[in-house]
């Protein structure tokens, strides 16, 4: 079939037929949350960590979602299964719904919730086998005593204007450093290198969304015998480490090959990320909610 978006529950197949209110806050304000989901070989991979995680940014926004867990699970699934694909994209929203033009939440009487289920290529195949080329940015990750990072919510303004600096130094993608200086993640995806035998990731206290892939990425690495550690470090750490890449639902796992015109190692994608990468794939294809009566 392809495309279909649910708004608050009913079914279009065509993007220019799905709308919501320009009174919605979601879209005046930025007010409300989402996840990125993906499902593979038929299987909804995380499902069960991608809700949670929405609720619980829900309920740091103090926006009460009309559904449970659960019949948000049923409904991502119904969405996605409807696309017809095996593999497909998810993105869910939820939205503080219609209110008025002023900011007061309480003027908005039931939340809005959206699933869109489509293909997704963030990047070219050939950029997963020869590597991608970043740059620093001067834009600051949002403070987590401002806006806590672990809220994975619609107003996305910060990563936006550090893709912008992205786009005009050529590079494919920008990483982000907080106010200390400490690097925190991409405009889009979490960070990892090797360094000195081991796996190193910023901590979430540093300043960044804890994303699915990530923490999946952990539990492989250690699985398969990688000593992984959670602790600051800084763009020299970068320049000098042995292997880099970067992790997300939409990315999934990407090799780093530079970094501001400096080569990360040799210049190619590192052994242990093609090992993570391939623990990885086979995770995906093999375990996840079940889509289709015969993936079960």
């Amino acid at each position: 079939m392809g495309l279909v978006v649910s708004v608050n529950g009913e079914f279009f197949t065509k993007r220019e037929d799905a709308k919501i209110c320009v009174y919605d806050h979601g879209f005046l304000y930025g007010d409300g949350v989402f996840e990125g989901i993906r499902a593979y070989n038929g299987r909804v991979f995380r499902l069960d960590e991608h809700i949670e995680r929405l609720f619980t940014s829900a309920k740091s926004i103090m926006l009460n979602i009309p559904k449970s867990q659960e019949e948000v699970k049923r409904l991502t699934v119904e969405t996605a299964r409807k696309t017809g694909f095996k593999d497909v994209y998810i993105r869910l929203v939820v939205s503080r719904g219609i209110g008025d033009l002023g900011l007061d939440p309480r003027k908005c009487s039931k939340p809005s919730i959206v699933i869109i289920a489509d293909a997704i290529a963030l990047y070219p195949k050939e950029k997963y086998e020869q590597g991608i080329k970043v740059v620093t940015c001067s834009t600051r990750r949002t403070r987590p005593d401002s806006l806590n990072c672990e809220i994975k919510s619609l107003n996305y303004l910060n990563n936006i204007l550090a893709k912008i600096e992205t786009i005009h130094y050529g590079a494919d993608e920008g990483i982000m450093l907080n106010d200390s200086g400490y690097v925190t993640e991409a405009t889009a995806d979490n960070i990892f290198i090797y360094q000195k035998c081991k796996l190193v990731t910023p901590p979430a206290f540093i300043g960044i969304l804890e994303g699915i892939t990530r923490n999946t990425v952990i539990e492989i690495a250690k699985k398969i015998g990688n000593k992984v550690v959670e602790m600051p470090f800084s763009v020299h750490d970068i320049y000098g480490a042995d292997e880099c890449f970067l992790t997300g639902s939409g990315a999934e796992l990407i090799p780093v090959i530079e970094i501001d015109a400096r080569p990360i190692g040799d210049g190619k994608p590192g052994k242990h990320f093609k090992k993570l990468l391939e623990a990885y794939q086979e995770l995906t294809r093999t375990t996840g909610t079940p889509l289709y009566e015969n993936e079960k």
